[in-house]
């Protein structure tokens, strides 16, 4: 049996969910391989052994440099922040070992680009997780079967909450910086959702706001953007709303799409994520939408549960984003979703700025 010794970059949050993944994703895809949390590097030494401690990584690496250019390790996870993608790729390159990265690749397009390019040559996937619930996965299904026809219009949204308390502004490094604001944060994963489901984006307009007042915070304080939102044209001619804020009371997690076409509709809501509903006119005029629970024949479900309706949840999909990952290393193919892919996520994001800076259309049709 194949053995995978993998390296991840961060012990924070993301780097946690990583570290977990490393040590079950064989299992639970019984792969042909097995994948061997072999070491764990950080922003210091000292946190590196405390990550290592904590997650049971046999070896606690001084540097992020001294874990991707290590012998002992066959595959690096990027898990640190958005300024350090870049270096910690090109050195991945480098040594030829291959590399998944968190969301969103570096801090703007060209760097994203800068990125992709140094990848091309080994296997590279970028952290876009909530695209692998096995409901949007079946979801996919739906669209490509013809189920709904042909997609006429999409509403996408990723709300939270977790800026709106008052005084939750005061300090906090989520306030500075365009990486760090909600347009670097939260939209990401719903543009990459709708590109997935509508294919690319053709046209958009777009407004961007700060809201310190939801914080009871100082107007003249610097800080970046709370509220996006945009409208869309998909180049197969389907229009889009979309929206993301990080002070949305009561919103946790509404990662949430509704996707209408010729012949039905899909809604899915991410706190809710063992279920999507689907709307057939053939069932009837006062049928309304169903309710499809996730099961063994949608998506990876089967690998966590025999048993439909039991559910899987965030940390499932990170072992399921694993997964793609160390198949495309075993097969020596792409993986989904690609450097390429988050790289078109990037010039979405380029276009909104843009958009918002003339408050006009913005065309990204030759982008």
């Amino acid at each position: 049996m194949k053995i995978i010794n993998v390296g991840i970059i961060g012990g924070g949050y993301m780097g946690k969910a990583h570290s977990v993944a490393a040590r079950s994703v064989s299992a639970v895809f019984e792969l042909d391989a097995e994948i061997v949390l072999a070491g764990i590097a950080a922003s210091s030494p000292a946190s590196a052994q405390r990550y290592a401690k904590k997650f049971d990584a046999r070896i606690a690496f001084d540097s992020p440099e001294e874990l991707i250019n290590s012998d002992l390790i066959d595959a690096v996870i990027i898990a640190s922040p958005q300024d350090t993608h870049l270096d910690y790729v090109r050195a991945c390159a480098a040594v030829g070992k291959p590399v998944l990265c968190e969301k969103p690749m570096g801090r703007n397009t060209a760097e994203a680009a800068e990125i992709a390019l140094a990848a091309k040559d080994i296997v590279n996937l970028v952290g876009y997780n909530y695209i692998n619930t096995p409901a949007t996965a079946h979801a996919r299904q739906l669209i490509a079967d013809g189920a709904i026809g042909d997609i006429t219009w999409f509403r996408g949204e990723h709300n939270e909450d977790f800026m709106a308390p008052i005084g939750s502004g005061d300090g906090n490094w989520r306030l500075l910086g365009d990486a760090n604001g909600t347009l670097g944060d939260l939209a990401p994963h719903m543009l990459q959702c709708a590109l997935t489901l509508c294919g690319p984006i053709n046209a958009l307009v777009a407004d961007i706001t700060s809201r310190p007042e939801v914080r009871d915070q100082d107007p003249s304080t610097p800080c970046n953007d709370d509220q996006v939102q945009l409208m869309t044209r998909f180049a197969n001619g389907a229009n889009g709303l979309l929206s993301f804020s990080r002070v949305a009371h009561g919103c946790k997690m509404r990662y949430a799409y509704e996707i209408h076409g010729t012949r039905g509709s899909l809604r899915f809501d991410q706190e809710d994520q063992n279920a999507l509903w689907l709307y057939q006119p053939e069932d009837g005029p006062n049928a309304g939408f169903k309710r499809i629970l996730a099961g063994p024949d949608h998506g990876d479900y089967r690998y966590f549960c025999q048993g439909p309706a039991h559910g899987t949840g965030f940390q499932d999909q990170i072992i399921i984003e694993q997964a793609n990952f160390f198949k495309a290393i075993l097969s020596n193919t792409v993986a989904w979703p690609s450097f390429d892919d988050g790289v078109a996520v990037m010039r979405v994001m380029d276009g909104i700025r843009a958009s918002h800076k003339t408050s006009g259309w913005i065309s990204l049709a030759n982008k």
